[in-house]
């Protein structure tokens, strides 16, 4: 039984390192790109030890909550310094790290935006209807994640210090879920600087309002008309007037560099697609390079 469990550990490991290079030579133009296993990943987690039914279908522990699988990309030109700051993406429902990748032209975008911060991709449920964060949704996971994947870059040779700078948050779809829950007890709200919802604000919106009056933060949001988020982002809407809280709200083609740049809150309505809110108008290149992040000079 011992030698078996150790054999199914190789072969995950030989696995991991295969699709790894693969990865690596595709992205190679703009950067290096590593994929590793860590162990404050979302997955393995005791909530979904037994896997998940979803109507009619089980999505098993083994297929879809076993991949401890992490993306980091460093982009090329990329200066290290003392603090490093991160983009960290979260994926939607029936998705894993290696399509979203592809069909989202995360890496393209990212590096396209020019700036001096490291993209983390970490594997959620894998190609399953969830959105669970898993370890991200404990207490302190998420400042535990955060950890291990700067320490991984300090031994790496990538960075000099494991000291994190700004941090955004970037989910689409089911991403929201496991951002909320980082927000309540992720342990590192004073370094969380932005948020992107790329239609995702399904729920869980306290969450994101208790954010925005307790800190300096950012939350650019775009949303479609049969994606499911319509509703709750009016909802949102409503709410900021009724608060006296500041914020931008226009559609897509009337959003302008200026309105992403020096507005707290801006809430974006497209008639794109759900799964076309991310890269047909590169409007994860254009939040990135509206922040505040350094670029790569």
């Amino acid at each position: 039984m011992k030698s078996t469990f150790l054999l199914l550990i190789l072969a995950a490991c030989m696995g991991l390192s295969a699709n790894g290079q693969v990865l690596h030579a595709r992205y190679a133009a703009y950067g290096d790109l590593i994929l590793t296993g860590l162990g404050s990943a979302p997955f393995p987690h005791p909530q979904r030890a037994e896997g998940l039914r979803y109507r009619d279908s089980l999505y098993s522990a083994e297929e879809h909550y076993r991949d401890s699988t992490v993306a980091i990309f460093v982009p090329r030109g990329f200066k290290p310094g003392e603090k490093t700051d991160l983009l960290i993406h979260f994926h939607g429902w029936f998705n894993n790290v290696d399509s979203v990748l592809s069909q989202f032209r995360l890496i393209e975008q990212f590096s396209g935006s020019r700036k001096n911060a490291i993209l983390v991709v970490p594997q959620g449920p894998r190609n399953a209807p969830d959105s669970f964060g898993g370890r991200l949704e404990d207490k302190g996971g998420f400042k535990r994640f955060v950890q291990d994947v700067l320490s991984f870059l300090v031994q790496q040779g990538r960075i000099p210090s494991a000291t994190p700078g700004r941090i955004i948050l970037s989910g689409h779809s089911g991403g929201y879920h496991v951002i909320s829950y980082i927000l309540l007890r992720g342990g590192m709200t004073e370094n969380i600087a932005e948020i992107y919802l790329f239609d995702a604000l399904y729920g869980q919106t306290e969450k994101y309002t208790h954010w925005l009056e307790d800190s300096k933060g950012k939350l650019l949001a775009i949303y479609t008309e049969d994606g499911g988020t319509k509703a709750e982002t009016e909802s949102l809407t409503a709410d900021l007037e009724g608060w006296g809280i500041p914020f931008v709200a226009k559609n897509e083609e009337m959003i302008t560099r200026h309105d992403l740049a020096d507005n707290r809150i801006v809430l974006i309505f497209t008639p794109l697609g759900h799964n076309d809110v991310i890269h047909v108008h590169e409007t994860f290149r254009k939040f990135l390079e509206a922040s505040n992040l350094l670029d790569i000079h």
